[in-house]
């Protein structure tokens, strides 16, 4: 058997490491856009309610009342999908028909397109 000549490694000296210091980077101050709220673009529309169920068979819309509206006013019903306005021809409270609603009442109200629950029902 042939031995074989192995070189031998230098030995190194020990150091210690050093801690790596990281540089803090300045920010520039940037200014934040103001948030616009939905009220605010709306205009000479008011929030009279929104709805909580749609029957879809009888295109009945149940619309919970925060303010009083009467037959024969024009409302605009909003939503992610919904935009449009109609005018109010008759509401109902449990099968009764009533001209006027008041805050608090649930009414059923016939509508000219499909709306969906919480869609926003405003005054115009």
């Amino acid at each position: 058997m042939v031995k074989r000549k192995t070189k031998r490694k230098a030995a190194r000296k020990s150091t210690s490491r050093r801690k790596v210091v990281k540089k803090s980077v300045k920010r520039k101050a940037t200014k934040k856009s103001a948030k616009v709220s939905s009220k605010t673009h709306l205009g000479s529309k008011n929030l009279v309610g929104n709805v909580i169920h749609f029957f879809d068979k009888i295109s009945v819309a149940v619309i919970d009342v925060k303010k009083p509206i009467s037959v024969g006013d024009t409302i605009s019903i909003e939503g992610p999908k919904t935009n449009f306005k109609q005018a109010i021809k008759s509401m109902q409270v449990e099968h009764t028909v009533i001209k006027t609603a008041k805050r608090g009442d649930n009414i059923g109200m016939k509508t000219n397109k499909p709306v969906r629950a919480r869609d926003l029902v405003y005054k115009v």
